[in-house]
Order: structure tokens, then sequence, then C-alpha cells
């Protein structure tokens, strides 16, 4: 498996999407692994002031997929997601978010995805498991 992308290409595909809107950016990638970054602010806080933990599930979620699609790049497969879970352990009021997804388990009909986003001192703000499940072109 090989995830290293053109990382202009991949934030190209976010325009007009959600995942623009809230200000994802895809920043690093490599064999097995892609990073995005996440503004917390305005857009991605609930009304406590800290990082909704829907906003990092969209993180989270936006990563697997987007990984999963590279993983079946070049076929006529598509991929959707099937699961998702996350556990939030630290609060962020201000700055960005840093996600990184990594396999699990990449077989033919579902791939398994562990996404950690740590805020900017590299600390773990949220674990996420996202399954996503691999089809035949939707109609």
């Amino acid at each position: 498996m090989n995830l290293t992308r053109n990382l202009e290409k991949l934030n190209a595909m976010s325009v007009n999407t959600l995942v623009e809107h809230i200000g994802i950016e895809f920043i690093d990638s490599g064999e097995d692994y892609l990073v995005a970054k996440m503004p917390v602010d305005n857009r991605t806080r609930q009304p406590y002031g800290i990082l909704h933990g829907g906003a990092s599930v969209v993180l989270g979620e936006t990563l697997g997929s987007i990984a999963s699609a590279l993983v079946i790049e070049g076929t006529v497969l598509q991929v959707v997601g099937l699961e998702i879970n996350a556990n939030h352990v630290r609060a962020v009021r201000e700055g960005f978010v840093y996600g990184k997804v990594t396999p699990i388990h990449t077989g033919r009909k579902t791939h398994i995805w562990e996404i950690k986003i740590k805020n900017e001192e590299d600390k773990l703000v949220s674990v996420i498991r996202f399954t996503s499940m691999i089809i035949e072109p939707l109609a």
C-alpha cells in the first residue's frame, strides 16, 4: 500500500464540500499514512468554546475515506463509510488539530483505519476507528 500522493490534488478534491467549509487541509502523506489539519475556530467549536466532537469525527471520516479511495485507486470500485467510533480525550480551544490515519486492515470488501487526532503540542485529542466498505459503483 502506498498512500503517498500529490497533496495539492487531494486538497482540490475538497473544493465546495464540507471538508473545505470547515477548513480541513491535507498536509502530509507517506507509504502507510495520510495527515490533515483542521482549524479550531467558529466553524468547528461547540457552544462551550471547545472543539466539537462531531468536527473531529468529520476529520476522521475524511481521512479514512480518502485513504480507502487511494488504496482502490485505478479500479471501478467506490468507498462508502460503514462505521465510525470516536473517543475524545482532551479539549482544544484554538489553533489546529492534526489527524493521522493508518491502516488496521485493507481487505477486498472492507478497510479498517485508525485515526489519531492531536493538538499543536502533539497531545492526543481523539482516537477514531473508521470502517469503510468497498462497493460496486452506485447507479
